[in-house]
C-alpha cells in the first residue's frame, strides 16, 4: 500500500514537470517568433526586478546601525533605482548589455549542466541534460559572435531555444521517471 502512494506521488509530481516543460516549450516558441519583443521583454522585467531592488535596500537602510551605514545602503539603493530606471527608458541600451550577460549566463549553464551529466551518467534518461548543455553551451558562444549587431533578436531568440531544450529536457526526463515507477508496480502487481 505504501509503494501505491509512493508510486502515486512520483506520477503526479512527474505530471506536474511535464507540463511545466510543455508550457516552457510553448514560451520558446513565442519568444522565437517575436524575438524583438522578447528582448525588450526580458529587459523590462530585469530593470524592474533592479528597480524593486533598490527600494529593498532604501527601506532596509532604515533599520541599519550608524549613520555611515544607513547612507551607504540608501546610496546603493539610489544607484540601483536610478540604474533600473535609465534601463527603462532606454530599452535598447539595456537589450545590449543583457546580451552579455545573458552569453555569461548560458555559457556557466551549459558548463555545469556536463558536469551534472557526468555526475548522473548512470541514471536512465541523462544524456538528455548532456544535449541541453551542449546547445546552451554554443547558444551562449553565438551570442559573442554576434553582439552587438544582433543583439535585439538574439535574446528573444536565443532565450526560446533555450527555453524549448530545457522543456524537451524537463519532458523526457519525467517520462523516464515514469517507466522507472512503471517497472516496480508491475511487478508488485504480477507477485
Amino acid at each position: 500500500m505504501a509503494d501505491q502512494s509512493v508510486v502515486g506521488a512520483v506520477r503526479q509530481a512527474s505530471t506536474w514537470s511535464i507540463i511545466w516543460g510543455v508550457l516552457l516549450i510553448l514560451f520558446g516558441m513565442l519568444a522565437i517568433g517575436s524575438p524583438a519583443i522578447a528582448g525588450v521583454a526580458v529587459t523590462a522585467v530585469v530593470s524592474w526586478l533592479i528597480i524593486f531592488a533598490g527600494v529593498v535596500h532604501i527601506v532596509l537602510a532604515f533599520s541599519a546601525h550608524g549613520a555611515g551605514s544607513v547612507i551607504w545602503k540608501l546610496l546603493v539603493g539610489l544607484a540601483y533605482v536610478v540604474f533600473g530606471g535609465y534601463l527603462i527608458m532606454h530599452p535598447l541600451i539595456g537589450v545590449a548589455s543583457l546580451t552579455l550577460i545573458l552569453a555569461s549566463l548560458f555559457l556557466v549553464e551549459g558548463v555545469l549542466d556536463i558536469i551534472l551529466f557526468a555526475k548522473m551518467r548512470p541514471i536512465r534518461g541523462s544524456s538528455w541534460i548532456l544535449i541541453d548543455g551542449i546547445v546552451t553551451l554554443l547558444l551562449g558562444g553565438l551570442i559573442y559572435i554576434h553582439w552587438p549587431s544582433s543583439s535585439l533578436w538574439a535574446i528573444g531568440t536565443l532565450v526560446g531555444v533555450s527555453l524549448i531544450i530545457s522543456g524537451v529536457t524537463r519532458v523526457m526526463l519525467s517520462f523516464a521517471v515514469r517507466k522507472v515507477t512503471d517497472g516496480p508496480a508491475i511487478t508488485a502487481k504480477a507477485a
